[in-house]
């Protein structure tokens, strides 16, 4: 089985949650890292081992920021990554994956299921030191897949009028990955 490396500066995650029961508002982390078994023809064997560093968090507001990361939502000072770990695959296209595994968030672990889009692969150039050392092997991958904040004890929020929340329990995430051949 192939072993793919994530591309730091061409891979990242993206949140996005509702915000006063009218808008989705976004956040991201970049520059994630990992790791991907793969093999495009045995897709069925594939793992994948990835870490997020939470104080890399940026969604366009740094007071937003500020209270995404404390205590109330990610609490960085005691949990700086998520990871997720999972090498249950199931095929439901060419392209077209589930792939279940750990989740953990804040310290929480749960299984959660990513469903996951190959973009295909390609050789490609690789720049060290304004030299192309290419061809490199590079692939694709499109993940998404909802959670609930509040199994992973995010439980924070405010009341509006008429029932409305603050926030959302609902957190859609995407991770966009780009992995090297090793």
């Amino acid at each position: 089985m192939a072993k793919w490396t994530f591309e730091p500066g061409h891979s990242a995650a993206e949140f996005s949650v509702r915000h006063m029961m009218v808008v989705w508002v976004r956040g991201h982390f970049k520059n994630i890292t990992g790791t991907i078994e793969f093999d495009p023809e045995n897709p069925a064997e594939s793992s994948v081992d990835t870490s997020i560093n939470t104080e890399e968090l940026w969604s366009g507001d740094a007071d937003r920021d500020g209270h995404l990361r404390g205590s109330d939502f990610l609490d960085v000072e005691n949990h700086s990554t998520i990871t997720f770990k999972g090498n249950e695959v199931e095929v439901i296209g060419k392209n077209d994956f589930r792939v279940t595994g750990d989740l953990t968030l804040r310290g929480v672990t749960r299984r959660v299921t990513l469903e996951v889009n190959y973009l295909g692969q390609w050789g490609t150039p690789f720049w060290v030191d304004g030299k192309d050392q290419g061809p490199k092997m590079r692939a694709g991958f499109v993940a998404k897949t909802t959670i609930d904040r509040t199994d992973f004890g995010i439980s924070w929020n405010g009341e509006l009028e008429n029932g409305g929340v603050v926030v959302g329990k609902d957190v859609l995430i995407t991770i966009d990955i780009e992995a090297l051949l090793e």
